[in-house]
């Protein structure tokens, strides 16, 4: 499992149907070798601070597979690294990085430093306005190829070329993509109930998503 590239981007001020908007989503490759720090990388900054970056969205993380399958559902667009706003694009060969394979609270080294996994990606809107379309919001969500947010428990330097390897896995591990669909099934059964109380158990698993299906708990134990 390799880093194959680090993006960042600083915010910048674009027109999206008549009005400013500042975005963070715009990161591109950088050379080298870069600090990581509990909140972000250097030369990289979020936007809005409400629902992006913080120590639980410090890295977002995007495979490599990924860029095949949208260069087959978006032909003619260019996709170079980091289109997705990810700061970290990742080479799931081997054992993988895919959404099925990455589970909450799995730690990992790349290069001094070390991560865990807290998170999928929900998009907004301005993953539209990088791609100049509203209906890659909704494209992206469908395609459960969110990839997944990091928080730094050890800061370091990275680089592209380092690699990326699985130091421990939560004992109550919850796939990626497990987590993602659990945030939109529209019911809870007995099998869903069960995989959210593993979550809960999560440490790494952000108190507002914990909050989010405490709620839905309650309201399938209310039905």
């Amino acid at each position: 499992m390799k880093l194959v590239s680090v993006n960042v981007g600083l915010p910048r001020e674009v027109t999206w149907y008549g009005r400013i908007v500042t975005t963070g989503i715009f990161k591109e490759p950088v050379k080298g070798r870069v600090a990581l720090r509990k909140l972000n990388l250097d030369g990289d900054r979020q936007a809005d601070l409400t629902v992006h970056g913080g120590e639980h969205k410090a890295v977002y993380c995007y495979p490599l597979a990924h860029y095949e399958y949208w260069r087959r559902e978006l032909p003619g667009r260019a996709l170079p690294m980091g289109m997705f706003g990810e700061n970290f694009t990742l080479d799931d060969t081997g054992p993988g990085l895919l959404e099925e394979s990455v589970h909450l609270g799995d730690r990992f080294s790349v290069g001094t430093a070390e991560v865990a996994v807290t998170q999928p990606r929900l998009p907004c809107y301005k993953l539209g306005i990088r791609f100049e379309s509203d209906d890659m919001v909704k494209q992206f969500l469908a395609s459960g190829r969110t990839g997944f947010y990091v928080m730094v428990v050890r800061e370091g330097q990275v680089g592209a070329g380092d690699q990326m390897k699985l130091l421990a896995r939560e004992p109550n591990a919850v796939m990626v993509s497990e987590i993602t669909r659990l945030y939109v099934a529209k019911r809870f059964g007995e099998s869903e109930i069960r995989a959210v109380q593993r979550a809960l158990r999560v440490p790494e698993l952000p108190e507002s998503w914990k909050q989010y299906f405490r709620d839905r708990l309650r309201r399938a134990a209310a039905v």
